[in-house]
Parts: structure tokens; sequence; C-alpha cells
């Protein structure tokens, strides 16, 4: 018994030796672990043999087992955390390989949703307009399907609307009105109209909800020299509305629209009725030289940043009845032929040099206003 520790101690050393080689081979440890296991039990059990030979033999073989098993369940926990890391490695890579999968799909999605747009645009210049038509659904459609897209179909669209249209006219006769248009440009008129009631669709409503942690789009529409006949955005928000030299043909819709950037209206012309009640134009409202031959509608509509309407002329009545101006009215130049109601819902001032009104119209001005009668009929109004 009194050597027994000594073989112990043996056992641990060849134990430790064997714990080394596997280690560097990276093979299993459990050889090395029984053997130290076994060292640790005879080391320890010898040991206490020695020291106190009285003590009863059945507590140092149960001390030296406890010595053993304690090595024994440190392998256990060892293997316990190297099962957990590799767990999570795997888990790691599971989620790295999910990541790739899915960045591979977000890329074939892509690359189709670029095809399809490319294909779409392609068949906008189709002699066909029910091919142009189907052309106008696809990108609609991409637009509600991938959101990135939403600005660049609404360009492509307005663009579409700026092409010549041979059945347009012009007062001033730069464009000639055929009485009876052909066939081929009837068809093209409802080509376009599929194109205004699309671009309408794409723009979200005034009363839209924002999603969770963001904002509701603004979308921008370059309608520049384009051609317009029934186009309605009315409850709709939008970013930048620029309407320059557009044509606005029978009656076209903007009311109760909010418009969050500016609004460039500036050498527009419209023949027919035009509806702008109750919109907010929360940036700039430009009617520079507007030409207005049918009836226009302002009733309630907020101009909260700068205006101009410097030198427009309406035909027909107008009403500013109830509208508010957060600067000065700009209504230098303005000449209103049919009739103009200027009951506006908040005091404001206004610029109106060389501003008149019909005499031959009823017209209903802001308190302090004064009418001087002029030749032909008209009043120079001063403020």
């Amino acid at each position: 018994m009194e050597y027994l520790w000594i073989a112990g101690a043996v056992v641990v050393v060849v134990a430790a030796v064997l714990l080394i080689v596997q280690h560097r081979r990276k093979g299993s440890l459990l050889a090395p672990t029984l053997a130290g296991s076994i060292g640790a039990f005879l080391l320890v059990a010898g040991w206490l043999f020695v020291v106190d030979p009285g003590a009863p033999k059945g507590e140092a073989i149960k001390t030296g087992g406890l010595a053993g098993g304690a090595l024994v369940a440190l392998y256990a926990l060892w293997l316990n955390d190297r099962r957990r890391r590799t767990d999570e490695d795997r888990q790691k890579i599971e989620v790295a390989r999910q990541v790739l999968e899915d960045a591979r799909a977000e890329h074939d999605r892509s690359r189709v949703a670029d095809e399809r747009f490319a294909r779409s645009v392609e068949l906008l210049g189709h002699e066909a307009e029910q091919v142009r038509v189907g052309a106008m659904h696809a990108l609609a459609g991409l637009a509600r399907s991938r959101v990135e897209y939403t600005q660049t179909v609404l360009d492509v669209l307005c663009a579409y609307l700026r092409r010549p249209f041979e059945a347009m006219s012009k007062p001033d006769g730069n464009r000639q009105t055929e009485k009876k248009p052909e066939i081929k440009d009837k068809r093209e008129l409802e080509v376009r109209l599929t194109a205004q009631r699309l671009i309408a669709d794409l723009l979200p409503h005034d009363d839209a909800k924002p999603a969770e942690g963001t904002g509701i789009p603004h979308y921008d529409l370059d309608l520049t020299r384009a051609y317009l006949e029934y186009f309605d955005i009315s409850h709709r928000q939008v970013g930048r509305l620029i309407m320059r030299a557009a044509y606005l043909q029978e009656s076209n819709s903007f009311h109760h629209a909010v418009v969050h950037g500016g609004a460039w209206f500036t050498d527009a012309t419209s023949p027919g009725r035009l509806y702008l009640h109750d919109v907010v134009f929360q940036g700039k409202a430009w009617f520079s030289r507007f030409k207005c031959q049918g009836k226009a509608d302002y009733t309630g509509t907020r101009f909260l940043g700068p205006n101009k309407f410097a030198g427009v002329e309406f035909t027909g009545s107008v009403t500013f009845e109830g509208c508010e101006f957060a600067t000065p009215i700009d209504f230098e130049h303005a000449r209103f032929n049919g009739g103009v109601n200027l009951a506006l819902g908040k005091p404001a001032v206004a610029r109106t040099h060389a501003m008149y009104v019909s005499l031959e119209h009823e017209n209903v001005l802001p308190e302090g206003w004064v009418v001087e009668n002029r030749e032909g009929g008209i009043g120079l109004v001063r403020s």
C-alpha cells in the first residue's frame, strides 16, 4: 500500500504525456482522461494510506474515487462546452448561408425586375396601342411590388405624357384643333388616359398612414409641356408638382391634394375646368402667366409657402373663397375677365400692381380694395 501513490503518480504522468500527444494530433481525449482518473485515484488513496495508516481504508478509497471522478467530470464539462461552441459555430454558418441565399435571391429578383422594366419601357414605343397599355400596366405592377421603382416608373409615365400629341390644341394657334381627330389619335388618347390613371394610383392618398419606422413617400411629378385631359390626382400626396407649359384640356382635378414640395404651373394653359379647391401647397405655388379659359376653383386652398399669380389671365370665373395665404399674394399684372371671388379665409396682404377685373361680372374683393373704372369694361384694382 505504501507504494500505491507512486504507481498513481506514474499513471498521472503517463496520462499527461498522452494528453499532450492527443491534443497535438487533435485526437480523442477520452483515453488520457481515463488514465488520469485512475492515476488520481491511486495517487490520492495511496498518499492517504501513507500519511494516516490508521485511517479507515474505505475513507481513503472514497477520497481517491472523488479525485478520479472529478477529472472525469471536468472532461464531461469540457465536452459540453466544446459541443456548445460547435453548435454556435454551426448556427453562425447557417445564418451566413441564409444571408448569402437571401442576397442571391434578391439579386435574382433585382435582375428579373430590371429586365422587366427595360422590356416594358421598350414596348412603350410599340405601334400597337394595346401593347403600350400593357407595358404601362406592367410598369405599374413593378412599382407596386418593388417600391424602389415607383419614382422611376412615375418618371417614365410622365415622360410618355410629355410626348407630342397631334389632337391637342392651343388657343394661340400653335397647335391646330381637328374637329374629327383620326382614329389613331383617339386610341392614343386612351393610352394617355391609362397613363394618367396609373400615375394617380401610384401616388399615396392624402389620408395614408405611414408604416412603422418609415414615413409616407413623396413622389415627384414632372409634367412639363404635357397634354392632360381628365387628369385627376385629387386626394393624393405629391412631392414636387411641375406643370410648366402644360396643356389642361376638358376637366382636370387636383382638389384635396397635398403638395409637399413646390408646385409650378408657370405658362400652363387650361381651356377646360380646373379644380384646385382644398389643396395644401406646403412649398412654392407658382402660377406665373397661367392662362385659364374655363372655371377655376381654389376654394379653401392653403398656400403655406411663397405664391405667384403674376401675369395670370382667367377668362372664366375664378374663386379664392376661404383661401389662406402665408405670404403676400402676388397679383401683379393679373387679369380676371370672368369675375373673381376673393373672400379669403384670413386677411392677407397683396401686390396688385396692374391687376384688372371685369366690370361686366360680379367680383368679390377683400375689404379696403377698390376698383377704378377703365375703358373696355375693365377695372384697375388697388389694395
